[in-house]
C-alpha cells in the first residue's frame, strides 16, 4: 500500500534567498504520485515560478508560513531560522540542508522540536560522493570567481587587477585551496577567463586527475603548510573550497597568511557554510557581501548559490526530487532502512543526534540512525 503525504513548500527567508524547495515540475510529480502539496504563496515569485504555476500542477496555496508548517514533510532550501523554529513539531520531516556542526543554536531547536531531519549535504551515493551537495557546489565554485573578479575591482575594495588580463599585461593569480567539486569548479572558470591558476590538494590522485584534464594550463601543487603559506602571499584571489562531509572545516589559511597578502588582494571562503577554512572568515550576506581585514577583501556568502537562485534552484531538485519521492511514497523510516545513503543524511532525529560528526563537533551522545527505523 502507498503511502498518502502532505508535503509543505515554505518560502525562504533567510537574506537574499529567493531559491525554492520544489519546482512546478517537481510539485507535478508528487501530486501525481497522489500525494498533497502546499506551496507557500510567492514562494517562487522572484525565479519566474509564479503561484499560477504551482496550482496549474495541483499544488495548493498556502497563505503563511504557519499553514505549510502543519505538512507532514518540509521541502526547503535553507535550515530553519529562528522564526520557524517554534513551527516544527516532534515527528515532523524536515528535508532541507542543515549544516549542523557550526551551528549549535539551530541544532538545539532541532532536537527540542524533536523533528526528523534529513540533511541535503550528508546524503551520499555508492562511489561516496554527495549528490545533493554536488549542484550547490558547483554552482557555488563558479560564482566564487565571479565574485572574486568583480571584488578585485577597485571600486570594491580591490587591487584593481583584472583576472585575464590583456595583451601585454600578465593575468591576476588564482589560488584554489580544495581540488574537489568546489575547487574543480572554480579553476575551470578561473582558466576560463585566463587567469594564472594554481590548484592545492592533499589528494595526489586527484591532482593527477586535474592535471590530466586541465593540462598545462593548471598548475597543481601538494599542499604542505609551506607550500600553502608561499602561494597565498602571491596570490591576488584565493578561493577555500574545503570539505569534510558534515564536519567543521579545517582552518587551513590562518591569520598570518592573510597578513602577508598584498592589500587588494581578496578571498572566497566558499566553505564558510560549515565554519569557513580561513581563520580570518566570518558569516556575511548577499546584502553585505564583502568586509576588509588587514587590507584582504573577505567574500564569505553562506548561501552563494542563491545568488544564481533560478539556476540553483532547477539544479537543486533535478538532483533531490527523487528522494522526496522516495520519501513520500515509503514512510521516511522504510525509505531510510531501504538506502544506506539516504540514511546518511538522518542528522538529528526524535530529540537525538544521529551524525557522528555533528555529535562530535558539538558534545552530543552519537545515536546511529538504526535505533530510529525498527
Amino acid at each position: 500500500m502507498k503511502h498518502k503525504m502532505t508535503i509543505g513548500i515554505p518560502k525562504e527567508i533567510k537574506n537574499h534567498e529567493y531559491r525554492v524547495g520544489a519546482t512546478p515540475s517537481m510539485v507535478k510529480a508528487l501530486v501525481d504520485a497522489g500525494h498533497t502539496v502546499m506551496v507557500e504563496t510567492k514562494a517562487g515569485l522572484k525565479i519566474g515560478f509564479p503561484d499560477e504555476m504551482y496550482l496549474a500542477v495541483g499544488a495548493k496555496i498556502g497563505t503563511s508560513a504557519k499553514e505549510i508548517y502543519q505538512s507532514e514533510m518540509i521541502v526547503k532550501v535553507k535550515e530553519p531560522q529562528a522564526a520557524e523554529y517554534p513551527l516544527l513539531w516532534e515527528g515532523q520531516i524536515l528535508f532541507t540542508y542543515l549544516h549542523l556542526a557550526p551551528d549549535p543554536v539551530q541544532t538545539k531547536a532541532l532536537l527540542e522540536s524533536k523533528v526528523i531531519g534529513i540533511a541535503y549535504e550528508t546524503v551520499t551515493c555508492n562511489e561516496g560522493r554527495l549528490p545533493l551537495l554536488t549542484p550547490m557546489s558547483e554552482i557555488a565554485g563558479r560564482i566564487a570567481i565571479q565574485a572574486g573578479a568583480t571584488a578585485l575591482q577597485i571600486a570594491n575594495g580591490g587591487k584593481g587587477v583584472l583576472l585575464g588580463g590583456v595583451a601585454g599585461v600578465l593575468p591576476g593569480k588564482v589560488l584554489v585551496v580544495g581540488g574537489g567539486v568546489v575547487g574543480t569548479e572554480s579553476l575551470r572558470m578561473a582558466l576560463g577567463l585566463g587567469a594564472d591558476v594554481v590548484v592545492v590538494d592533499t589528494n595526489l590522485a586527484r591532482l593527477r586527475q586535474l592535471d590530466a584534464l586541465y593540462g598545462p594550463r593548471l598548475k597543481t601543487l601538494y599542499s604542505s603548510p609551506a607550500a600553502l603559506e608561499e602561494q597565498v602571499k602571491q596570490a591576488d584571489l584565493v578561493i577555500g573550497a574545503v570539505l569534510i562531509p558534515g564536519k567543521l572545516a579545517p582552518k587551513l589559511v590562518t591569520h598570518d597568511m592573510i597578513r602577508k597578502m598584498e592589500p587588494g588582494s581578496v578571498v572566497v571562503d566558499v566553505a564558510i557554510d560549515q565554519g569557513g577554512c580561513f581563520e580570518t572568515s566570518k558569516m556575511t550576506s548577499h546584502s553585505e557581501p564583502t568586509y576588509v581585514l588587514d587590507g584582504v577583501v573577505h567574500y564569505c556568502v553562506p548561501n552563494m548559490p542563491g545568488a544564481c537562485a533560478r539556476t540553483a534552484t532547477q539544479a537543486l531538485t533535478n538532483a533531490t526530487m527523487s528522494y522526496v519521492l522516495r520519501i513520500a511514497n515509503k514512510g521516511y523510516k522504510q525509505a531510510l532502512r531501504e538506502d544506506k545513503n539516504l540514511r546518511a543524511g538522518l542528522n538529528v532525529c526524535l530529540g537525538k543526534v544521529t551524525y557522528a560528526e555533528v555529535a562530535h563537533d558539538l558534545s552530543y551522545p552519537y545515536h546511529p540512525a538504526e535505533e530510529f527505523l525498527q
